[in-house]
């Protein structure tokens, strides 16, 4: 069988507190030629997908204090986590 059309979507749903979400979502088509890695085309489109989003998502999770809030508590923890590391 050829392969002549890829297709790749993502999505993300975020909390925005209050009751609130939003969810994001891209896709994206890809036609390849035969000799193409079909593995490769697929991680390229959903790369591309995924910071699409994430580009999307920053001035919405930006402005929701809730998000800011969460982002600075996993912060913290990663720092925890190195600190951790580094006294091995």
């Amino acid at each position: 069988m050829e392969i002549k059309t890829i297709s790749v979507s993502y999505q993300r749903k975020f909390n925005l507190g209050d009751y609130e979400s939003v969810e994001i979502g891209c896709s994206l088509w890809g036609q390849i030629d035969p000799e193409e890695d079909e593995n490769g085309c697929i991680q390229y489109l959903f790369e591309k997908a995924k910071e699409s989003v994430k580009q999307a998502a920053i001035p919405l999770i930006s402005k929701s204090v809730h998000q800011m809030n969460k982002a600075k508590i996993y912060k913290k923890t990663d720092a925890l986590n190195e600190d951790e590391l580094d006294s091995f």
